[in-house]
């Protein structure tokens, strides 16, 4: 496949010997310009794919991102057929080289919707004999779960550079907005979904912004409202729509002003009207959460906290899975520790340690009353010392053990 192979080139050939037959993935390696160089996609499909990567502006988009940004990690851009490319660069010889994984869909296209909007897409194209190809041949496309292509682009990205990203390397930047699931085949689990979805909006009404891990923790379990259409869009977008509506109420119910959140719910339901790539609309899904989270944020913090407590607060806030120490907050914010202790208790009325708990034991609440954890394993997420520690805890804030607690909100819960 490639001719003249670096170092690196040559692991990536190993790489995607490991890479499972079936999966039909693909890497591709171009020039600065885009120039094809090599590819591991078999003969008969290569010009068909590459031919899409550019007439579908991906290729576009991978050169301004190329040229724009030294970001050091992977990307993965979307189309408006629902094909997912990711993109990384060789490190040893900087941009001069850029690698292509893909492409992918994360369900099977259906004929005629990828059939008219390529056609709408590629208008212009002189030649348009790979799309026939292409909708001819979906059984041959490409087709693999998020979740699996994720990992597989970390490790292709990891061979290249010699980093050890994780999949949080990717959370920020392709947590998937409706449309996207790990098994699209099988039927939703309906109560997961809908505890995720009381976790998710909880986390709106108290502007909690730990909620990175609850946010992808939602987006595995469901793929968005199950409607079908020949706009391959459309479900995301209605996704998207549903979403907003949901997470714009939660913002008033947590002390958003309506004006501000109506106006601002408008705004990206109109936003995501008008976009037309599933990498756009993923990316705004994100953004709308992350927007309403912290505006709920900022209205509900105490106006009369001193930066530095407000500071220690927000840490608290983003620390709860680990264990927090007052040496911590000093240092953060530049105090010593006897000064921050005083401090901390004359604003907010509470000791640090008190604080922390109460914090910890407000997240336990979400956690019993949205997910199965178990009372051990709920303990041992949010780094209490013990479980029996965990539930010692518990009953002095809210005077019930977490197994009652538990028990007491599911029976309120619909059936």
């Amino acid at each position: 496949m490639y001719q003249g192979i670096t170092r690196a080139e040559q692991n990536l050939l190993l790489l995607q010997s490991m890479i499972p037959e079936g999966e039909k993935l693909y890497i591709w390696c171009c020039d600065a310009s885009g120039k094809l160089i090599a590819s591991s996609c078999p003969t008969a499909y290569q010009n068909m794919l590459y031919q899409a990567f550019r007439a579908l502006g991906v290729l576009q988009k991978t050169l301004e991102w190329a040229e724009q940004t030294q970001e050091t990690r992977p990307r993965i851009f979307g189309s408006a057929i629902g094909m997912q490319w990711a993109v990384t660069f060789e490190a040893e010889r900087e941009r001069s080289l850029i690698f292509v994984i893909g492409p992918v869909f994360y369900t099977v296209p259906k004929e005629a919707s990828l059939r008219s909007t390529l056609y709408t897409k590629a208008a212009g194209v002189k030649n348009m004999s790979w799309i026939q190809e292409m909708c001819t041949n979906i059984p041959a496309l490409p087709v693999i779960a998020y979740a699996a292509f994720s990992r597989y682009v970390l490790m292709v990205h990891n061979t290249l550079t010699g980093q050890r990203l994780g999949l949080e390397a990717l959370q920020d930047q392709t947590l998937p907005a409706g449309g996207i699931q790990d098994h699209p085949a099988e039927p939703r689990n309906r109560m997961q979904v809908y505890q995720s979805e009381l976790a998710l909006l909880q986390m709106v009404r108290t502007g909690d912004i730990n909620y990175q891990s609850a946010l992808h923790n939602s987006f595995s379990l469901s793929s968005g409202v199950p409607v079908q259409g020949k706009d391959p869009l459309r479900q995301i977008k209605t996704s998207i729509i549903v979403f907003t509506t949901l997470v714009t109420r939660a913002a008033i119910e947590g002390g958003l002003s309506p004006e501000v959140a109506y106006s601002l719910g408008d705004s990206y339901i109109q936003t995501a009207e008008d976009s037309r790539d599933s990498g756009e609309l993923s990316a705004l899904a994100q953004a709308m959460y992350h927007d309403f989270i912290y505006r709920v944020h900022y209205v509900r913090s105490n106006p009369n906290y001193s930066h530095a407590i407000q500071k220690c607060c927000d840490y608290i806030e983003l620390s709860l899975d680990r264990r927090i120490h007052t040496a911590d907050l000093a240092a953060l914010v530049g105090y010593a520790e006897y000064y921050l202790t005083d401090k901390f208790k004359k604003e907010t009325g509470k000791s640090i340690n008190t604080y922390i708990r109460d914090a910890k034991i407000a997240r336990a609440r979400i956690l019993l009353e949205t997910t199965d954890l178990s009372v051990a394993e709920i303990a041992d997420r949010l780094a209490f010392n013990t479980p029996n520690y965990f539930i010692q805890c518990f009953r002095t804030v809210t005077g019930c053990t977490p197994a009652q607690y538990r028990k007491k909100s599911v029976g309120n819960q619909p059936g």
